[in-house]
């Protein structure tokens, strides 16, 4: 089975938050993408709210629970407690944990396992114990596997910058192709699933679907949001669910 695609949604937040006007809608346009076949929706609430809102949260679960009851809501971001917290009253599906400085303007690096065991595994434990799927960011490195896997984690989510930078290049697109592929393969050794995300795009899907035909979920946001602007939302998830491995009927098939 293909990956499973996640839209994120903070491209589309970040942009309407820009004035003090309900549009562009972010549940809107995350009804239209999961009419479109995405099998879920991704948001990283940060705590100055400059992209998703957490007004968003409350939304979002509700049109997923009452219109798209298949698919999933992942919430990411820095396990502060207040971060807890909002997901606890929100109940995702799925919780994504990253390494996030507040003012980083995105997620550009993985957990170092083996530095944060002991606050990884007390946070992983109580997600798990209110009943949420945990996922971990993670740099493609090897080494850093079986220290995630003891955080009791149930998934890593490969960090694909590096991939993603070398669209011009494709001796090094190569390399970074097998280092994600590596890691994907001691991940699915240690008993954890895999999900990968970042400067995921039409072009590059394919070669990453390729070499970890296993992957669980990609959650993919600004290239995703930016050929929106061109194809529509709902064209432009079907791309990325074809570039995925799906067979997607519509528009462009």
């Amino acid at each position: 089975m293909p990956a499973k695609l996640s839209v994120n949604l903070n491209a589309v937040a970040m942009l309407r938050n820009r004035r003090d006007l309900p549009w562009p809608s972010v549940t809107g346009l995350g009804r239209i993408a999961l009419a479109a076949g995405a099998h879920g929706l991704t948001v990283h609430p940060r705590p100055d709210e400059r992209h998703t809102r957490f007004s968003d949260l409350p939304e979002l679960r509700a049109l997923i629970d009452d219109e798209f009851p298949q698919a999933e809501f992942n919430v990411e971001g820095y396990p502060t407690e207040d971060f807890l917290q909002l997901v606890e009253k929100h109940q995702p599906d799925q919780v994504t944990l990253v390494p996030d400085d507040p003012a980083q303007a995105t997620s550009d690096h993985g957990w170092n396992f083996v530095e944060h065991h002991a606050f990884l595994t007390s946070i992983v434990k109580r997600l798990k114990q209110g009943g949420f799927r945990v996922s971990l960011f993670a740099d493609p490195d090897p080494a850093q596997v079986s220290a995630a896997r003891d955080t009791g984690t149930d998934r890593i989510e490969l960090y694909t910058g590096p991939y993603g930078a070398c669209h011009a290049d494709s001796e090094k697109a190569g390399k970074e192709l097998e280092k994600l592929e590596k890691t994907a393969d001691a991940a699915f050794a240690a008993g954890l699933a895999v999900n990968a995300g970042h400067d995921l795009v039409v072009a590059n899907l394919p070669a990453l679907a390729r070499r970890i035909p296993t992957l669980a979920e990609v959650s993919i946001g600004h290239g995703l949001t930016a050929d929106a602007l061109q194809y529509g939302m709902a064209e432009t998830t079907r791309r990325f669910l074809r570039a995925c491995g799906w067979q997607v009927q519509g528009p462009g098939a």
